[in-house]
């Protein structure tokens, strides 16, 4: 309670976890934990709960909780904030002040990426030769009419989709560059994909425009194609001719910066709770743990207790992007610093802390969350919990990653899809292109939180690893039609279980016998697995299924049995085949229902 009585009041978000509840209100989460427990409700630290439970948490612990409605910043379509935009939009309006954009540059590989972040580095003058360890700070500054841009020095859309998928997403304005002699290639559609996913607005740096093959109308007709429409064509793209190597445009690309930033209201509190984002770290074998790090509210100083992941320390030293020794870094700042205990991975949010013990309690509980999260298989979203989530308010649109055999293909399936976009539910295709579903599709899925579709194609195997690893879920058509009914069906909430093969069993045929009355059977010796009654057979000769049917009878010497075991032989008859030579393969499996992914 408050000095005059009332109760203190506390703005809260509609959900929020234990933790950050216990933040909030400046208490010990298992004090919140415990007070849950007395209302029927068990809870761990890292579960969300919603607003009315939190406030009737809070009601008992003398605070007044009121709704949160973030107004200074656009909530992601699908329902979810990165942590520091969240700070952010809580932080008292008076104090907010405008920060500079921070930029990440993306694009196919050999198109200039490098060359471009080499000649932007080069523009600002008076910073002077790289030295100490600014070759290793992954950031840096460029000053253009006196105002500041961040530049984030990343090996490309990888890095920027495992910092999303982190929930960091760290960068403001994506530069996408494409190459004038080249034009749009599958990663320039990827990189696009990603910063669209990402809700990151897009500026294109046509570079190589000095080349004498050349084409830039034929680069913005490619680029429209991809939903990126110029600025000289209606659309909401701004196109910037460059040449990296030659420096020509660059001005213009940095002028572009700053128009699209001023017009994204990009803010942040200096005076405010310090947040922001892990953009490298390495071990050095003189300095111990560098960690590049980019804040993004707040202002971090040295002797600052930070916690990034499950790393922490006190902040020995500061460093900027020319490697000066600095005691500070307000919003929008990358700086490279000294004292972590380990070395944090790119994308993972930092905070500070009051005291290093409060650092290790809190890595403590978030090491305990990760091994909770290990033991748990990370479950693939489906169709169907997706439709539940917008029920419950948590998405607004299906997302969906295409890929097809051919262009032919395609098109077709992108405008049924498109036709379906009536209802509540919106489909947003992140990404359409031919070809076999790859790694790079299932971390822009895992990032998105979207599903692979595939049409006459397959996915590889460090594809399938990785998407049942990041829980992403792979479905594969034949059938356009199918395609459609499926997505159709998640929309209205009436997806029908699919059903799942498993195989649990092979025999091999090794001599046929004629019974009066009943016909041929195939004396066979079971393999692997086992060979069930009543389940399904497949009969296959020289890699060829030849008939698909229910296990009729199974004898096993003279006795009718369930089940053959690996090993042993038995006498097996197919329901409706008699055509039986010996070699040929028996292929045992089973058929249930499954909730459809």
């Amino acid at each position: 309670m408050s000095e005059n009585g009332r109760s203190k009041t506390i703005q809260l978000p509609a959900s929020i976890t234990i933790r950050d509840l216990a933040q909030a209100m400046q208490s010990s989460p298992i004090e919140i934990i415990k007070n849950l427990m007395l209302n029927g409700v068990m809870a761990n630290i890292n579960q969300q709960i919603d607003f009315d439970t939190a406030a009737v948490v809070a009601s008992e612990m003398g605070f007044e909780a009121i709704l949160d409605v973030p107004d200074q910043v656009h909530e992601e379509e699908d329902g979810e904030i990165p942590l520091w935009r969240r700070i952010i939009a809580n932080e008292p309006a008076e104090q907010l002040a405008p920060r500079s954009p921070v930029v990440t540059i993306l694009g196919h590989v050999d198109h200039g990426k490098t060359t471009l972040l080499d000649a932007i580095r080069h523009t600002d003058v008076a910073g002077g030769e790289a030295g100490g360890i600014t070759q290793h700070i992954g950031a840096y500054q460029v000053e253009h009419n006196g105002r500041l841009i961040t530049f984030l020095d990343t090996p490309g859309h990888a890095a920027f989709t495992a910092m999303r998928a982190r929930g960091a997403q760290g960068a403001d304005i994506v530069i996408l560059v494409v190459a004038a002699d080249d034009g749009v290639m599958p990663q320039t559609k990827e990189a696009a994909a990603h910063a669209r996913a990402a809700h990151v607005p897009i500026i294109v740096a046509m570079n190589k425009i000095d080349k004498p093959n050349a084409d830039a109308d034929r680069v913005k007709q490619q680029l429209a194609e991809i939903g990126l429409i110029p600025d000289e064509w209606d659309g909401d793209t701004i196109i910037v001719p460059i040449s990296a190597k030659q420096r020509r445009g660059l001005e213009d690309l940095l002028e572009a910066i700053n128009l699209v930033g001023d017009n994204m209201q990009i803010i942040a509190n200096p005076r405010g709770q310090v947040i922001g984002t892990v953009i490298e770290a390495e071990r050095d074998r003189a300095k111990g743990v560098l960690a590049t790090l980019l804040v993004q509210n707040g202002t971090l100083e040295v002797g600052d207790v930070v916690v990034a992941g499950t790393c922490y320390g006190r902040l020995r030293a500061m460093f900027d992007y020319r490697g000066r020794k600095i005691r500070k870094a307000g919003p929008s700042t990358p700086v490279a610093v000294m004292g972590l205990s380990d070395v944090p991975s790119a994308g993972d949010p930092f905070q500070i802390v009051d005291t290093e013990r409060d650092a290790k309690l809190l890595v403590e509980e978030r090491n305990l969350a990760h091994q909770q999260a290990a033991a748990a298989p990370k479950a693939a979203i489906t169709l169907e919990q997706l439709f539940d989530r917008f029920q419950a308010g948590e998405v607004r649109e299906l997302r969906l990653i295409i890929k097809a055999d051919v262009q032919g293909s395609l098109e077709p399936i992108i405008n049924s899809l498109n036709d379906l976009n009536k209802g509540d539910i919106k489909v947003r295709v992140l990404l359409s292109e031919t070809g076999n579903i790859g790694e790079n599709d299932v971390m822009l899925a895992s990032a998105s939180k979207a599903i692979v579709v595939g049409f006459n194609v397959q996915a590889d195997s460090a594809a399938r690893r990785l998407a049942e690893a990041e829980g992403v879920s792979i479905r594969i058509y034949d059938i356009i039609y199918r395609l459609m009914e499926d997505v159709e069906k998640a929309l209205k909430g009436m997806l029908e279980p699919e059903e799942k093969e498993t195989v649990i069993g092979h025999a091999e045929v090794r001599a046929v016998f004629r019974i009066s009355k009943v016909g041929n059977i195939a004396g066979c010796r079971v393999l692997d697995g086992e060979i069930r009654r009543g389940a399904r057979m497949r009969v296959i000769r020289r890699g060829e299924v030849l008939h698909e049917s229910n296990v009729h009878s199974l004898k096993h010497l003279q006795d009718d049995v369930r089940e053959v075991k690996a090993g042993y032989e038995c006498g097996i008859s197919v329901k409706g085949f008699e055509d039986y030579q010996p070699g040929d393969s028996l292929e045992c499996y089973t058929v249930e229902k499954v909730a459809v992914e």
